[in-house]
């Protein structure tokens, strides 16, 4: 249902064919003024055309931000404190991007004086779900406009006749059925749909965008060495960097090296399949460097406990709960975890892969006097194994021996 006292709309705004057709339809369906917002995250895109469509249009208010540092440090590299994985694979790089896009339409809306805000989601995807959970945490009385599940271009036919008609412009290449749908970030870059709708077929190297294919990567292993303060990266090969040039770099060293593609089939929140193909170059060395330097530094139980959180932290991230309180109550233990995390990892990328040799920390658990196979001088008494073993074995013992008289397991 449609909201009809609409006054001012903040739209999430690409410039790309679907939020320009979305633009134009909220003026004519609402009769509203129309506020753009495009947020640079590191995809890679010219930003300034899409300033410039939207003038085109009529629009008085333009909003046009660099976020690449706040995504990375405030949501990025939180993420990556827990070592977050959606099923096990996804490094959920959409999924983070959308708090914080919605976040800076809220703040937008609240400066504008707008009294709701549009994003360009479909009703088939997680998108939609991401950002309205998060305008509903940030501003309760938003109202929300979800063009696809409101208007009747059902088509792409019916899409392009509406543009023409509106003298929205067209690329020559959006005149066609695209091959398939890319969203991009600084993190990562996903793509899926029509030429990667079954899983059954081998993406075709086009989809590949942000890395080379492993069989074309260097013959020779490239050594880096990552530095972590409290959990965070900060330098590469010693040189300190801000979080989004860190990301930039690794996400080159990744590149070259062909690391981080993966073709997955994932569960969506709203309950079908999807087949994604993601490249998260750099991501997938940060998580390596950094589950590298936990090994070192955090306390058993603590790391054990960290990772039976790890999956239900992922998926509220996945079902875009960022902004909810158990996600924050999560991170707050996280982050506690991560006093010690620091450190220096030395990596091997080859061939698409990423691999440990080394790591150091002044915060260190690992003791050679301990572990040595040669004389500990008194560090560890073997004897203690002794009863240690029988301690832990009571139960076992005491559960034979009843089976054997016929008892309960």
């Amino acid at each position: 249902m449609r909201v009809k006292d609409v006054k001012k709309v903040v739209l999430a705004y690409s410039g790309g064919l679907d939020t320009s057709v979305i633009l134009r339809w909220l003026q004519v369906t609402y009769r509203c003024e129309v506020v753009t917002f495009t947020a640079d995250l590191g995809q890679g895109e010219e930003l300034a055309p899409a300033r410039a469509k939207a003038e085109m249009f009529g629009v008085k208010e333009i909003f046009v931000d660099d976020l690449r540092e706040t995504f990375v440090r405030d949501f990025v590299f939180p993420m990556f404190r827990a070592n977050a994985l959606y099923e096990g694979q996804y490094l959920l790089g959409t999924s983070i991007a959308r708090p914080l896009i919605a976040q800076r339409q809220i703040e937008i809306a609240e400066e504008v004086g707008a009294d709701a805000v549009a994003h360009g989601a479909t009703g088939k995807g997680n998108d939609q779900v991401r950002f309205e959970l998060s305008y509903y945490s940030l501003k309760p009385d938003i109202k929300i406009i979800a063009p696809w599940r409101e208007w009747d271009l059902t088509s792409r036919t019916k899409l392009m006749e509406f543009a023409a008609e509106n003298q929205i412009p067209i690329a020559r290449d959006k005149r066609g059925e695209a091959p398939f749908s890319v969203d991009a970030n600084l993190l990562h870059s996903s793509s899926e749909g029509k030429i990667l709708e079954d899983p059954a077929v081998e993406a075709d190297e086009i989809v590949y965008q942000r890395t080379i294919s492993p069989e074309d990567a260097p013959d020779k292993a490239t050594v880096i060495s990552v530095d972590f303060e409290h959990g965070d990266a900060r330098a590469i090969d010693g040189v300190k960097l801000s979080p989004a040039a860190l990301l930039t770099r690794l996400n080159e060293l990744g590149k070259a090296n062909g690391i981080g593609r993966l073709d997955l089939v994932e569960n969506r929140f709203v309950g079908m399949k999807n087949r994604g193909v993601y490249e998260t170059p750099g991501g997938t060395i940060l998580l390596a460097a950094h589950r590298a330097i936990e090994t070192i530094t955090l306390d058993r139980e603590a790391a054990h406990l960290k990772d039976e959180l790890m999956p239900r932290y992922a998926t509220l991230i996945y079902n875009g709960f960022w902004f909810s309180p158990e996600r924050r109550m999560l991170q707050a233990l996280i982050d506690e975890s991560q006093k010690s995390v620091s450190g220096r990892v030395r990596l091997k990328l080859y061939k698409g892969n990423v691999s440990c040799i080394g790591r150091e920390s002044p915060n260190s658990l690992y003791s050679m006097k301990v572990v040595t196979f040669e004389e500990d001088q008194g560090a560890y008494d073997q004897f203690d194994a002794q009863g240690f073993i029988k301690l832990n074995a009571l139960r076992l013992r005491l559960g034979a021996s009843a089976g054997r008289r016929g008892g309960a397991l």
